[in-house]
């Protein structure tokens, strides 16, 4: 018997260690050695043999007959999944705390129990808590749904295995724990060794399952990255948490496309989708300098976002930058070109930069629209109130072609606009631009 050590592990990437050191000398992460108890090591002399795989001719593959979808009661989600949940699939949703995942995953389970069996198991909350939710959603789901209060990772996986549900939602992976690992629930090893035997399980009875997942105050989702490669889709939840639309986007999806995304608002009775959100999002707009609409593409849904920028001098040596809803990188690339191909003075001045609504834009067309109301806040001119602007723009100020144009034109033209600024097109809706500069001189008035 060889003596245990005392190990620690990063909670962050799961490297191992014999000694605690304050920073992880693999992925750079400061304090995230945590140690593990120690384990007896045996030792063996016997080798562990493979046996020779049988290999199939892939053209003569056939197609898995249980890969039948379940439906989520919600056409957006069912769009954003691919067409529904695959049957053996494991789903990994993540987002912040608040931002309504339990809800949307109690309202997706009694909605699916209309034509399946699922299994609802909540390792953060009690019975009586998730009871008191379910009657605010006004949510039954009768008999196929049924809920138990679990955080063995070993029993879950046991009750997945039996193949009796249909549908498994996990909430959250970060309570689950095996027995036969030693450290605290929500570590890099639990997390992987539950996250394994979970996925084994689902897999092996073709249940489809769902696991909720946290993320770290920089956005990220918590854990190893592991965890992403083995599940099959990863769903992210963005948005404004006290309000204002909440957003799920596909980040991998092996199942169908990553371009879809599902926009919801939350409301008394739960999430809703929106139907047309880009009427709600410019309800309330007023009409000044620094307000821009910008005709935007959430996936292949066009959506036109109001941008307003604020620009005020400085009352300190260095000029602060705000985004809220945009790339703060990004806007400060902007800026450097507004600098350096017109000549507006921005070295001085404060910027802030807003998206209505909560949204988070992360379509490369909003150059043109982010950088016209920048110049429009410090110039104090106002842009034409029924005009639409979209276009990616170069360091050289250049206005380049983006994606899906006519789709960006035709969602403008059915709200009452008259005009787009934008690149070179066929469309003659849009008013083509050829640099940053003409834009705005010709179009702030």
């Amino acid at each position: 018997m060889a003596k245990a050590h005392a190990r620690y592990s990063c909670q962050n990437c799961g490297a191992r260690y014999t000694k605690w050191a304050g920073r992880c000398e693999n992925c750079g992460e400061w304090n995230s050695l945590v140690e593990q108890a120690p384990q007896s090591l045996t030792t063996s002399g016997h080798s562990s043999q493979g046996k020779v795989l049988q290999a199939g001719v892939m053209s003569q593959l056939g197609v898995d007959e249980q890969a039948s979808r379940i439906s989520t009661g919600l056409r957006d989600l069912d769009l954003v999944l691919g067409g529904g949940i695959v049957q053996g699939g494991v789903v990994l949703l993540a987002g912040q705390p608040g931002i309504g995942k339990s809800t949307l995953l109690l309202q997706l389970s009694a909605q699916a129990a209309t034509a399946a069996k699922v299994l609802y198991v909540s390792g953060e909350e009690s019975a009586g808590q998730v009871a008191m939710r379910a009657q605010r959603l006004g949510v039954n789901g009768g008999d196929a749904l049924s809920f138990v209060a679990s955080t063995s990772a070993d029993d879950v996986a046991a009750t997945i295995a039996t193949g009796e549900y249909q549908l498994v939602v996990v909430d959250s992976i970060q309570t689950m724990s095996l027995q036969e690992v030693s450290s605290a629930s929500g570590s890099a090893s639990q997390i992987t060794n539950a996250g394994n035997a979970i996925i084994r399980a689902a897999k092996a009875s073709g249940s489809a399952v769902i696991l909720v997942g946290h993320v770290t105050k920089e956005g990220s989702i918590a854990g190893p990255k592991v965890l992403e490669h083995l599940v099959d889709v990863v769903l992210s939840f963005d948005g404004d948490r006290y309000g204002g639309f909440k957003v799920v986007r596909a980040v991998k999806n092996r199942y169908g496309s990553t371009s879809e995304v599902a926009i919801f608002e939350m409301q008394q009775t739960g999430l809703t989708p929106v139907d047309n959100p880009s009427a709600a999002l410019l309800a309330e707009r007023h009409t000044a300098d620094g307000s821009v609409v910008f005709a935007a593409m959430e996936g292949s849904r066009p959506l036109l976002v109001e941008i307003q920028a604020l620009v005020n001098a400085t009352n300190f040596g260095y000029p602060k930058r705000t985004a809220s809803g945009f790339d703060l990188n990004r806007l400060n690339l902007l800026v450097a070109v507004l600098e350096r191909r017109t000549k507006l003075n921005l070295s001085d001045k404060d910027i802030y930069i807003n998206v209505v609504g909560g949204m988070k834009l992360q379509d490369p067309a909003a150059d043109l629209a982010v950088a016209m109301a920048i110049a429009s806040a410090a110039a104090g001119r106002t842009l034409d109130e029924g005009c639409v602007v979209f276009g990616e723009l170069g360091l050289g100020g250049e206005v380049r072609q983006v994606a899906h144009a006519d789709r960006r034109v035709a969602e403008a033209q059915k709200l009452g606009f008259t005009s787009a600024i934008g690149p070179r097109s066929r469309n003659d809706f849009i008013t083509q631009v050829r640099d940053l500069r003409s834009a705005l001189r010709s179009y702030l008035q």
